[in-house]
């Protein structure tokens, strides 16, 4: 059986890249096995993986729940986020680039930890949410200090249309002097989802031009959805 660094070493990151700048997201099946979504679940009710809870509607971020893990991570989410990061971090530098954004990411994870750490931005910002019927996630950003990377990955952890009705994944963008434009996606159980945090270049007639995109989740009809969502800079509380 291939660990999970080997499942996302072996993805095809040509095809993924080209995604990426195409559309701002890429979809990636079963990534996750149908035990290793039951456990992060079952896991949910542990107290001592977590160091905060929010409840949405009190901050009128939605309706819903979400738990902040606390350091240090499990071992299949650490290995995720390290594994993936090194794909992605040429990814988000040809998007400074073509940006002219004068920003480079460092090629590990390790040392975009450490310059978020130089910035005070200490807290992990990986997450674990949970929704019941007429739970839903308002369009957001996940940006949590000065220092953040530009694409983050939500790992979803049930079936839907068995476990759960309603509840898709949205994204929004926004282009300037135009309408937005959604899009909507139903992941199946073990899949990955990789997205923009907070823009991403699109090529216009004059070269390419900044398009900001946020995220959110469509309102449940029934049943209970979790997801793991792994965002790679860390926060400042």
């Amino acid at each position: 059986m291939q660990s999970i660094k080997e499942k996302i070493d072996a993805l095809n990151w040509q095809s993924i890249t080209t995604e990426m700048n195409e559309k701002g997201f890429a979809c990636l099946s079963v990534l996750l096995s149908e035990t290793q979504c039951e456990e992060l679940i079952q896991q949910y009710d542990d107290p001592s993986l977590y160091r905060k809870t929010v409840v949405m509607e009190r901050y009128r971020f939605g309706l819903g729940e979400y738990k902040y893990f606390q350091y240090p991570l499990p071992d299949t989410i650490q290995t995720i986020r390290e594994s993936v990061y090194e794909h992605l971090a040429p990814v988000a530098n040809g998007w400074m680039k073509a940006l002219h954004i004068d920003k480079i990411f460092p090629d590990t994870f390790a040392e975009l930890q450490s310059l978020c750490h130089l910035h005070g931005q200490q807290k992990p910002t990986v997450l674990i949410l949970k929704y019941g019927k007429g739970g839903h996630n308002t369009l957001h950003q996940d940006l949590y200090g000065e220092i953040f990377f530009p694409i983050q990955i939500v790992l979803f952890l049930n079936e839907p249309g068995q476990d759960f009705t309603g509840g898709e994944f949205v994204l929004m963008q926004q282009t300037p002097r135009a309408q937005s434009k959604a899009m909507v996606l139903t992941p199946r159980k073990g899949d990955m989802v990789l997205f923009t945090t907070s823009f991403r270049p699109v090529k216009g007639s004059k070269g390419y031009y900044r398009a900001a995109m946020k995220h959110g989740v469509s309102e449940l009809h029934s049943g209970e959805r979790h997801t793991l969502g792994i965002i790679f800079h860390d926060a400042l509380s």
